[in-house]
């Protein structure tokens, strides 16, 4: 079978729709069920950062090791298994009658959540280099479509019971790991596998030596911590902050959070590519940027349901720079370490996701409510900006000196290294 066909991407492509639908579901209610539970809305704020936290780490500690079991075995059954581990979360988080139990969930997440590392080498092993940045595209719109359904049918569920988005997705997540038995195909080709996987693949911080072998993905690390800090804030405190600032019920969430994946769709599938073909691969990146800079401080103004979609509208162009970045990083990476380097990224991306959120809700809860002498509701996301800011910096000083032809093999000069 060619795996290059456009079949194998639709596979995939199909798998993640209804596992975001799945995340989309919880989104607007898992806040509201932390805040129930803890008992307060700083107490609640700060354990959901704590319960974001373990799972990073967790992350952290499996996502490289599920990369190189893909880079061994082959990306479908990591894949299965992920999202199977997933199901199951979501079943812990509907039953769970103590914060004990939301733990337990979330460490079982955290252990089988690197399908996303998975999914961006499977990506890799179908698409040509050339290609790459426009599937990249589908992958964000599939989120975008996910998040279109889930949290409108989350917020409508969780306006009914604060747990039934949570059986909901379990469904799903259950239902995706069935389809994806049946239908998903394998991507890496038995000659692209590594022979063997060393005991050295089960510690994460020999795995993060992966990136530091290609000089791209090495130099932006700085800029990955930075994003992925800012990022944290916003997955954190949305819902902490429409609900405290702008009182807004799950079922606004849910709506809002749908806008967010209708502009996705339209962004990522079709400006991305168009983007890049007019300004070209560094612009797109760093123009994308520079707009999510810009979300941040929106954000940390709003005080009006308008102004706050206002920043939605305006940020949602900043999606152009992930699929770009993605693709110039996927063409820099051999065949043979798609998955390792994915998912020592992944594990990057974990480090932060560890302090990321604590950092977030702490900031969140201290000025609104939690002992500050003076209240400032998007403080969280000043802070986001700031840091999204450095890391735009950071990146245009890096994107200059980067190759842009495909990788060659680990310890061969990339073109013009010395």
């Amino acid at each position: 079978m060619n795996l290059r066909k456009p079949a194998a991407l639709v596979f995939v492509l199909a798998t993640l729709l209804i596992d975001v639908m799945g995340i989309g579901l919880i989104i607007p209610v898992l806040p509201s069920l932390v805040k129930q539970l803890a008992g307060g809305e700083a107490a609640g704020a700060q354990m959901l950062g704590i319960l974001t936290a373990v799972y990073a780490a967790m992350q952290f500690l499996f996502a490289p090791l599920l990369g190189a079991l893909s880079d061994r075995f082959g990306r479908r059954p990591v894949l299965l298994l992920s999202i199977f581990g997933l199901g199951l979360d979501y079943l812990l988080l509907y039953f769970a009658p103590t914060l004990a139990w939301l733990f337990v969930g979330r460490v079982l997440a955290g252990i089988t959540g690197a399908s996303m590392a998975v999914v961006n080498a499977y990506v890799a092993d179908v698409t040509p280099p050339e290609q790459r940045a426009k599937s990249y595209g589908l992958l964000g719109a599939m989120f975008g479509l996910g998040f279109i359904i889930g949290p409108v049918v989350g917020g409508f569920l969780g306006n009914i019971d604060l747990r039934l988005p949570f059986a909901a997705a379990a469904g799903l997540a259950l239902v995706n790991a069935l389809y994806g038995l049946f239908v998903l195909p394998e991507s890496l080709r038995p000659e692209h596998r590594n022979a063997r996987i060393g005991v050295r693949n089960l510690s994460p911080l020999v795995s993060l030596a992966a990136l530091t072998r290609y000089p791209l993905v090495r130099n932006l690390g700085g800029s990955f911590i930075l994003f992925g800090l800012a990022n944290q804030v916003i997955f954190n405190t949305w819902v902490l902050f429409t609900e405290g600032v702008l009182k807004w019920s799950p079922a606004q969430n849910g709506a809002a959070l749908a806008l967010v994946g209708v502009l996705a769709i339209v962004v990522q599938a079709g400006l991305v590519g168009f983007a890049i073909k007019t300004f070209g691969e560094r612009s797109t990146i760093l123009g994308g940027l520079m707009v999510g800079v810009v979300q941040f401080g929106l954000l940390g103004l709003a005080r009006t349901d308008l102004m706050f979609y206002i920043a939605i509208i305006i940020g949602s162009l900043s999606g152009v720079a992930g699929p770009a970045m993605q693709a110039l990083i996927s063409r820099n990476v051999t065949e043979r370490e798609q998955g390792t380097v994915q998912g020592a990224i992944t594990s990057l991306n974990s480090v932060v996701g560890i302090v990321g959120p604590l950092l977030a809700t702490w900031v969140f809860a201290y000025y609104n409510g939690g002992g500050a002498g003076v209240r400032v509701p998007g403080a969280a996301f000043y802070l986001g900006g700031v840091c999204f800011l450095l890391g735009t910096l950071l990146t245009a000083i890096v994107l200059p000196r980067e190759p842009r032809k495909t990788a060659t093999l680990p310890g061969e000069p990339l073109p013009g290294e010395p």
